[in-house]
């Protein structure tokens, strides 16, 4: 090879090292887009997360990963907390008020309910947040039809000031075949016609899809059914409560499907257990149900 050949040689390599290069650092830069891409949400789902489900992480760093996430809010944290949710822009989707056990469906529970129930809307209602939430109570022996009665005449003494302050207080369906021992507002029905009898936009259901799985199943169906009476939703994988991956029994992206399609604008709360890594569970769950 003579001296011209190595020169020209010389210069062939570094040409397609340099094109070489370039094209990698093209890639490396498409696949970093493609990376934000993928991991930025659709849009059409609200998302949220339940805060005590994540115990052991400081709320602080659960916000933070929540605008990571793209989640918009926080359940369940109450007017103490609410400092911290604004901080980093997020929203309190659920004000707690009073204990499962102290349930609506007793009338001698009223007044302490419902002093809590409107300490609560007043306190969303200044920030400009959705929702307060409220409970039922135990049967104990009480007639669904005498502890809906009640509800309703508890509910109708706050809900005109739920319209007044554009919150909606909503009851939560729980199960009472594993968690929630006699609990009566277990079945999609029962709410339903409660929502009924108390003839308010302002008051709605918590459709806790974990929990309505294990008392009735046929969870799209309900849904499609009663979509004008819920007004958030839980989720968790049966059974367990943990993780709503592959490895139990619901359809989640069927599920969230089934509420866009239906034009559900309320909030979709993750209020699964973490047996893995708490955080990365929460990443993966946000994936599977940002449909």
């Amino acid at each position: 090879m003579n001296n011209n050949e190595v020169r020209m040689s010389r210069r062939n390599a570094i040409k397609s090292i340099g094109v070489t290069v370039a094209a990698t650092a093209i890639g490396g830069a498409r696949a970093e887009d493609a990376a934000q891409a993928a991991t930025k949400l659709k849009g059409h789902i609200n998302h949220s997360v339940c805060q005590w489900c994540y115990g052991k992480i400081a709320k602080e760093d659960l916000a933070k990963k929540c605008v990571e996430l793209g989640i918009k809010g926080i359940d369940l944290l109450g007017p103490a907390d609410f400092p911290l949710l604004k901080k980093y822009g997020l929203v309190g989707t659920m004000t707690p008020t009073s204990s499962i056990g102290k349930g609506l469906n007793r009338k001698e529970n009223h007044a302490e309910c419902l002093d809590a129930i409107r300490k609560s809307v007043e306190a969303t209602a200044a920030e400009g947040w959705p929702n307060v939430i409220c409970f039922s109570g135990n049967r104990a022996g009480m007639a669904d039809d005498e502890g809906l009665k009640n509800c309703a005449e508890a509910i109708k003494q706050v809900v005109g000031l739920c319209e007044e302050k554009k919150v909606t207080l909503c009851m939560e369906l729980l199960n009472s075949k594993v968690n929630h021992k006699d609990y009566m507002c277990d079945h999609t029905e029962w709410g339903a016609q409660l929502c009924k009898a108390v003839g308010s936009p302002r008051f709605k259901l918590l459709y806790d899809i974990y929990h309505m799985q294990i008392m009735e199943g046929d969870i799209i169906a309900t849904i499609r059914k009663n979509i004008e009476y819920i007004g958030h939703v839980h989720t968790g994988g049966v059974p367990g409560r943990n993780e709503i991956d592959e490895k139990q029994e619901l359809n989640y992206p069927a599920i969230m499907q089934a509420l866009v399609d239906l034009k559900y604008t309320g909030y979709v709360a993750q209020e699964f257990v973490p047996k893995r890594d708490p955080l990365t569970s929460l990443t993966e769950s946000i994936k599977i149900c940002d449909v």
